[in-house]
């Protein structure tokens, strides 16, 4: 008797030492993930969620060079396939062993992808060579092949094969309505989802069986809140209520630099935040004087002094410097007397009426941006209805095209200045996917064949000239209106070792966190 009451005393001490070294993060983003399938939706959200449940073939470094995952070496076999050479013993969260059918499972699948189709589109198959080796097949030459490896994230094949309760397809990708995949997941991630109220609370749990055993990582449980507005976000930060916050909102960022017990990180970023003129919608707007007046009227800089505080670059093309596509000479062009002898040419000086909509918790100060260029356009007698609303609202009304201007930020999914024209200026096709994001219905045929030759182009020098041509294409036309590129910014308790885990993507390594 005393034997056994001694063994359950030690029992419970044991447990109790576990559950005081167990580290849990009281993590808040601006928005929570809009489902558990990492293919329903191409986003910085959704991606951020798929590092901490999935895990890629591979995924970039803070250098931009790319690191091992779930493919440990890979080799080019030919100028069109890849060799990928998987881990062993890796285990997906259902239990299922991850081999190379689910590489090919997941391949396909993401070419069905409403989001995902133009961005897989120049890849023919996944074969299967063994368990653990897989070919990746493209239907062309394609440069990028590496740089699009970092966004297939193997989805068990096993688990999601056959019918749900409801006599649905589990492996359906759904935008709008339930779907198996929306509510259950198996990945082979750090973390496991286990509890899950949308737009309340999310919770993330250590994998038991995690294969990444090197990772200096030691959290145990991530808790998610969804905290919308920035100064609520804050003060949760500064009360100690929540332990790491993203994003930081510009305006308090000396605040919290202040602060001796709270750390600030910032990075340069890639987004650009944009702004797209439906032409098809509005007829006034398929007018490329009044485009360019639009353009000239925009104070970009403006915006990134007052309402950014600093914390973004102005553009005047779509990719950065550093991207092959960059022209130094296509700069910001605020010059308001010449927006209005733009519109005076274009017949326009009284100006006209038009719609538009923007998040307000998206991109950082989104709906202030959008204000603030409902304010530029009166200038020019270009009255603009304006309706503001939250993220998981707003796709719908941005894919539906409800107004005449739309509010869209972009990073590049290849790092590279090609993608951004393939998703948000080219042609607009269902079948290919191209132009998915083009809510300007701008359609322009020089742009796209430059942009296709790009993709195939092995001669970085020959391929950065397409590149540089589409961007000048695009500026004379006033085809949209650049804004800026958004700067990247997290904060956290001093206890954490945030550094190491963040990039240029947004997509902080969360199974990677010291909490000291």
């Amino acid at each position: 008797m005393k034997k056994a009451l001694l063994f359950g005393l030690i029992v419970l001490m044991v447990a109790g030492v576990g559950m005081a070294n167990a580290k849990t993060l009281k993590l808040a983003m601006d928005a929570d993930p809009v489902s558990l399938d990492p293919h329903v939706q191409l986003s910085g959200g959704m991606l951020q969620y798929s590092h901490m449940v999935f895990d890629p073939l591979v995924r970039w470094t803070q250098d931009m060079t790319f690191e091992p995952r779930l493919a440990h070496k890979w080799e080019r076999l030919d100028e069109l396939t890849v060799r990928f050479y998987l881990r062993k013993g890796v285990k997906f969260h259902s239990g299922n062993p991850f081999t190379a059918k689910d590489v090919q499972w997941t391949l396909a699948r993401l070419k069905t992808s409403v989001d995902y189709k133009a961005l897989f589109e120049p890849f023919k198959e996944a074969k299967v060579v063994d368990d653990h080796t897989v070919d990746i097949v493209t239907t062309k030459p394609y440069a990028l092949l590496l740089n699009m490896a970092t966004y297939i994230f193997p989805m068990d094949s096993v688990f999601y094969t056959g019918k749900d309760k409801n006599g649905k397809s589990k492996g359906a990708i759904v935008k709008i309505g339930p779907s198996f995949a929306l509510t259950n997941e198996s990945g082979t991630g750090a973390y496991k989802v286990t509890y899950r109220e949308q737009g309340v609370k999310m919770v993330f749990e250590k994998f038991a069986e995690y294969w990444d055993t090197k990772s200096p990582g030691n959290v145990d449980k991530i808790v998610l809140t969804p905290i919308k507005k920035d100064a609520t976000r804050i003060a949760a930060l500064l009360s100690g209520e929540i332990d790491f916050i993203m994003p930081v909102p510009p305006q308090d960022y000396s605040r919290i630099q202040k602060e001796a017990n709270i750390k600030l990180v910032t990075m340069s970023g890639g987004r650009i935040i944009t702004i797209q003129l439906n032409q098809k919608r509005k007829a006034e707007l398929a007018n490329p004087l009044v485009r360019q007046a639009m353009a000239y009227a925009t104070n970009n800089p403006g915006i990134v002094k007052k309402i950014m505080k600093g914390t973004a670059t102005a553009a005047g093309q779509q990719g950065p410097k550093g991207y092959a596509g960059y022209d130094e000479a296509l700069v910001p062009r605020y010059d308001l007397a010449k927006a209005k002898a733009l519109m005076k040419k274009a017949g326009m000086e009284k100006g006209f009426s038009c719609t538009m909509i923007s998040p307000n918790n998206r991109y950082v100060n989104d709906e202030k941006i959008a204000e603030a260029f409902v304010g530029m356009m009166a200038k020019i007698n270009i009255k603009v209805s304006l309706k503001a609303m939250p993220k998981a609202q707003y796709w719908d009304e941005f894919d539906a095209q409800v107004a005449d201007i739309q509010l869209i930020g972009w990073h590049s999914d290849t790092e590279d200045s090609g993608n951004f024209t393939e998703f948000l200026l080219m042609c607009r096709d269902k079948k290919t996917g191209y132009g998915q994001y083009n809510s300007g219905d701008y359609c322009n045929k020089e742009v796209d064949k430059l942009i296709l030759a790009s993709q195939t182009e092995t001669d970085l020098e020959k391929r950065a000239g397409y590149l540089q041509k589409v961007e000048k294409i695009l500026y004379e036309d006033a085809a949209f209106i650049p804004l800026h590129w958004q700067h990247l910014s997290w904060a956290g308790k001093k206890n954490l070792r945030i550094q190491p885990i963040v990039n240029a993507q947004n997509f902080p390594y969360f199974g990677d966190l010291v909490v000291e």
